[in-house]
C-alpha cells in the first residue's frame, strides 16, 4: 500500500512537470523537480543552526576579509549581469509593465530571459554564503531565524517561477531584486574594505529604505494581475505578492526597530537581521581597536593603584 501511494504521487509528480513545466528548462541543471533543491534548502539550514556552530564551538573565528571581499565583488558583477540580461531581453525593450505573458518559443531574447531566470534562482544559493561566512566568523548572534528562513526559502520559491514561468510578468521580480541587490553587495564590498572606507558608508539606513521600496513596487506589480485579464497564471502573482508582502514588514519593522534610537538599534540588529549582513557596520577591526582602548585603561587604572599602594608603604 505504501509503495503503491508513493508510485501514485511520483507519477503525478511527473505529470504536473512534464504537461506544465517549461520544456526548455526540463534538462537544466536543478530542474527536473523541486526534490535537489528542497534538499539544498534543508540541508543549509541544518548546516547553519546545528553542524557548523558545532564545528566551530572550540574554534577561532577565521579571519575571511580578503575572501568576503572578492566574493562581494562577484556577487556585484553576477547580479549586474542578471539586470543587464532582463532589461535587454524585455524589460528595458518590449515588454510591458502591466501585462506581459510569458513567451515560451526559442526565440532568442525568450530563451536569454529564460537563462537570467535560471542564473537569478542559482543565485539565491549563492547567496548561502553569506550565513556561512557568519557560521565561520562565529557572528552566531547574526543568524537569526528570520535570516535563515528567508534564505532558506527564496531558491525553492523561485524554482517553480523559472520551472513554469521563465518570462513575461513573473520575471519583474528578480530583475528589480538583483538591482538592489547590486546595491547592496557594493555596500559590502566598501564595508568590508575596512575603516578608512566605512566611514562613508552613511548611507545604509537609505539601504534598508530601497529594500522596503522594492517590496512596494514588486506588490504592486504582481498585484495588478488580480484586477486585469492577462495570460499570466494568477497563481504566481499571489505568491510573489504574498512574499512582498511578508518582507515588506520584516524590513519595515526592522528599519523602525534599527533607526528609531540607540537602545532599540541593537535590538532591531540582532532579532530583525532576515537578508542584511553587516548591514549595521559588522566591522571586527573597528571592535578589536576599541577593547584595545578599553584594556589599555584597565592596565592603567591597575599601574596606578600599584604605585600608590607603595607609596602609602614608604610614608608609613
Amino acid at each position: 500500500m505504501i509503495f503503491g501511494i508513493i508510485r501514485s504521487v511520483i507519477e503525478k509528480h511527473d505529470y504536473v512537470m512534464d504537461t506544465y513545466g517549461d520544456p526548455r528548462v526540463k534538462d537544466w541543471f536543478l530542474m527536473s523537480g523541486p526534490l535537489p533543491s528542497l534538499c539544498i534548502c534543508l540541508t543549509y539550514v541544518f548546516i547553519v543552526k546545528y553542524l557548523g556552530p558545532k564545528l566551530m564551538e572550540n574554534r577561532k573565528p577565521f579571519e575571511l576579509n580578503k575572501l568576503m571581499i572578492v566574493y562581494n565583488a562577484l556577487s556585484v558583477a553576477f547580479s549586474c549581469s542578471i539586470v543587464y540580461e532582463a532589461a535587454i531581453c524585455g524589460w528595458m525593450t518590449t515588454y510591458s509593465f502591466s501585462c506581459q505573458p510569458v513567451d515560451y518559443s526559442n526565440d532568442p531574447l525568450a530563451v536569454r530571459m529564460a537563462e537570467a531566470s535560471w542564473y537569478y534562482f542559482f543565485s539565491k544559493f549563492i547567496e548561502f554564503f553569506d550565513t556561512f561566512f557568519f557560521v565561520l566568523r562565529k557572528k552566531n548572534n547574526q543568524i537569526s531565524t528570520l535570516h535563515v528562513i528567508h534564505h532558506a526559502i527564496m531558491p525553492f520559491s523561485v524554482w517553480w517561477g523559472v520551472k513554469f514561468v521563465p518570462g513575461g510578468h513573473p520575471t519583474f521580480f528578480g530583475w528589480l531584486n538583483s538591482m538592489v541587490h547590486a546595491i547592496m553587495y557594493s555596500y559590502y564590498l566598501l564595508a568590508a574594505l575596512g575603516p578608512k572606507v566605512q566611514k562613508y558608508l552613511w548611507w545604509k539606513k537609505y539601504l534598508t529604505k530601497l529594500q522596503i521600496i522594492q517590496f512596494v513596487l514588486i506588490g504592486i506589480h504582481s498585484g495588478q494581475l488580480f484586477f486585469i485579464e492577462c495570460e499570466v497564471p494568477v497563481a504566481f502573482a499571489w505568491v510573489i505578492a504574498a512574499h512582498a508582502v511578508l518582507f515588506y514588514v520584516l524590513f519595515n519593522r526592522f528599519y523602525e526597530e534599527t533607526y528609531s534610537t540607540d537602545k532599540s538599534k541593537t535590538k532591531g540588529t540582532v532579532a530583525m537581521n532576515v537578508c542584511m549582513p553587516n548591514l549595521h557596520a559588522d566591522d571586527s577591526n573597528m571592535q578589536g581597536r576599541r577593547t584595545g582602548t578599553s584594556e589599555d585603561i584597565t592596565t592603567s587604572k591597575l599601574i596606578g593603584a600599584d604605585k600608590l599602594r607603595q607609596r602609602a608603604k614608604g610614608e608609613v
